[in-house]
């Protein structure tokens, strides 16, 4: 084992940086890590560091013994698409920990992170793309037609999702651009007869990659936890996405020339058998593993926890409600994250939650209840106070769950 030494104030102010940088990119279920880990870090190297955080920029302070010190600000867009350099960060984290590598080492290490290629091509974040709607389809409606709508749709968002990897200005207004498309393919091609489900039904599952669930609930999380401006700030982007995706339908229904009273939402007589809702969150965390650039080797692992998260919730959700259902499962979730999570050959919490999170389909009731009431349906509003209800409780939830398994030393 290296012998822990201190480092230099410039050489660890530049490390503490790039991680901060890192950390707030991959911050979409929330800014609470971050302190932690940077702060960890410098006492490693025999110095002290503090934050001033909101969700895209930190102000970083690093002090060193000798008490002198060097401040940076540090911009950061958060999201969760390349959880591949979450998981390559916790084992050198725990290295800086444990003192097993110098400052250098450290700073290199970090630079091969941030410099790594995506681990899949361009091709196959289409096909997870595509795998990640299909395998959400059956828990919108459970019919054979609400499948093989989601195949088409769900390709057209996965052909805008990788040109705008190759086009990064379009990202700003993805959510824009595909609700608008996948809008007007529906009401031209899918929606033309009721008993086949409400165009909002058959929508959601291609729209579901881009639909803020993660973001509202880390935010609440943030609130929960006293990040007063983090969370605030994150709920408002939030909003905003969801006002996105709203917007580009209303968009698709103008450019069709359709009536707004066409985005009823009303779901179909099911007729898939139920193999096909079991085999569906096979393809489902599949498709995630592709679109989220986790490694494969976490595919069992994952499908076991998003089979548990479904099945405590149905069970829960008959005995004492969705809501309820909602909050035990989302506690389940999170202890068995966080105690899977402990040590640094093991997939980190964030990873490990992300499929059974989304299983609990947070944001598509914002989507629905904005998309219901555009129509004119005031259904829709039962829709939005749903999401007010749930979100809390599977926000708290997963505040609770932390906390119950949490350890001096997880991260």
């Amino acid at each position: 084992m290296e012998q822990r030494a201190v480092a230099d104030l410039d050489d660890l102010a530049v490390f503490l940086a790039r991680l901060t940088g890192l950390l707030l990119r991959s911050s979409g279920e929330g800014a609470h890590r971050i302190e932690r880990a940077v702060a960890g870090s410098a006492r490693a190297f025999g110095g002290v560091a503090s934050l001033l955080l909101v969700p895209e920029a930190a102000a970083l302070t690093v002090t060193a013994a000798d008490g002198s010190t060097r401040i940076v600000v540090v911009h950061g867009f958060p999201d969760v698409f390349r959880l591949d350099q979450v998981v390559a960060l916790q084992p050198l984290l725990a290295d800086v920990r444990a003192g097993r590598i110098g400052i250098a080492e450290a700073d290199r290490r970090l630079m091969e992170i941030e410099a790594a290629p995506a681990p899949y091509p361009w091709w196959l974040k289409f096909f997870g793309v595509v795998l990640f709607a299909l395998g959400f389809a059956p828990a919108m409606q459970p019919t054979w037609y609400e499948v093989a709508t989601t195949a088409v749709l769900a390709a057209l968002a996965a052909a805008l999702v990788v040109t705008a990897d190759r086009v990064p200005r379009l990202h700003r207004i993805l959510p824009l651009m595909v609700s608008t498309a996948v809008s007007i393919a529906t009401i031209e091609l899918f929606a033309d007869n009721p008993a086949r489900g409400g165009p909002v039904l058959l929508m959601l599952p291609a729209l579901f990659y881009f639909v803020p669930g993660d973001y509202l609930s880390a935010a609440t999380a943030e609130l929960a936890a006293g990040l007063i401006t983090t969370g605030a700030t994150r709920l408002v982007y939030s909003a905003f996405l969801l006002v996105q995706l709203y917007v580009g339908v209303l968009f698709g229904v103008f450019f069709t020339g359709a009536s707004p009273h066409a985005l009823f939402d009303v779901a179909a007589h099911s007729d898939l058998p139920r193999w096909a809702l079991f085999a569906a969150w096979i393809v489902f965390v599949a498709g995630t593993l592709l679109a989220f650039a986790i490694p494969l080797r976490f595919f069992w692992l994952l499908l076991l926890l998003v089979y548990v998260t479904v099945g405590v919730q149905s069970a829960f959700t008959k005995l004492v409600g969705e809501t309820g259902g909602t909050f035990v499962a989302a506690v389940v979730l999170a202890a068995a994250a966080t105690l899977i999570a402990r040590g640094p050959r093991r997939p980190p919490r964030l990873v490990l939650m992300l499929p059974g999170f989304f299983t609990l389909t947070v944001g598509s009731l914002g989507m629905r209840g904005l998309t219901t009431l555009a129509g004119g349906y005031v259904e829709g509003f039962q829709d939005l106070l749903k999401l007010v209800t749930i979100v809390t409780a599977l926000a708290i939830g997963l505040v609770v769950g932390v906390a119950l398994t949490h350890r001096d030393g997880d991260t």
